[in-house]
């Protein structure tokens, strides 16, 4: 379980699900509407849902490319954190955020499965947080024209590799939105 104190509660994490990472992705569709099913299902659970949005000379504040895809809808009520580098916890006030709603286990999804997803997965076992990364909502834009595997090893190599990640006093695995259940 978590190492941090007073933090009983559980978060989805959302992010970087913006036009300008996912517009490209493998299997974007599947991807979204997974992300979407575990969004429904935090609500109905009464889960912490919290929105991660990157900002880059590319995906400037506001623009398209900057904003959420459609079919997923942020409630206002919904925490946001804006971010500039991979880890989600880098120069953000995720921690803040998290420490507030008394959250210590976290569900990840999101987008780019070889960046700000591994790098948000390991700075947050890195804090003490329990991190669980949902196998088929994340995904990667195809690099492989650069030397880096095909996306579906990108993504299939992420996913072994965090089903058997461990840190002492904490928990990480990787699971499917079928079995992410937010109450055990």
């Amino acid at each position: 379980m978590t190492t941090l104190v007073n933090r009983p509660k559980t978060g989805l994490l959302v992010i970087d699900v913006q036009n300008g990472v996912v517009g490209h992705a493998h299997e974007r569709d599947k991807v979204v509407a997974n992300i979407g099913a575990l969004v429904d299902k935090a609500r109905a659970a009464g889960v912490d849902v919290v929105w991660i949005q990157h900002n880059s000379d590319e995906m400037p504040r506001d623009s398209a490319q900057w904003q959420y895809v459609p079919e997923l809808e942020r409630r206002e009520s919904e925490a946001l954190v804006q971010k500039e580098y991979g880890d989600s916890f880098e120069d953000t006030d995720l921690e803040s955020v998290l420490s507030a709603r008394g959250i210590g286990r976290l569900f990840v999804t999101g987008a780019q499965t070889d960046e700000c997803i591994r790098s948000t997965l390991h700075g947050a076992i890195a804090r003490g947080y329990d991190a669980t990364l949902v196998g088929d909502a994340h995904t990667t834009e195809d690099l492989s024209a650069y030397g880096a595997p095909t996306p579906d090893k990108v993504i299939a190599h992420t996913n072994l590799y965090w089903n058997y990640h461990r840190a002492p006093g904490r928990t990480a695995g990787t699971v499917t939105t079928q079995d992410v259940d937010f109450t055990a």
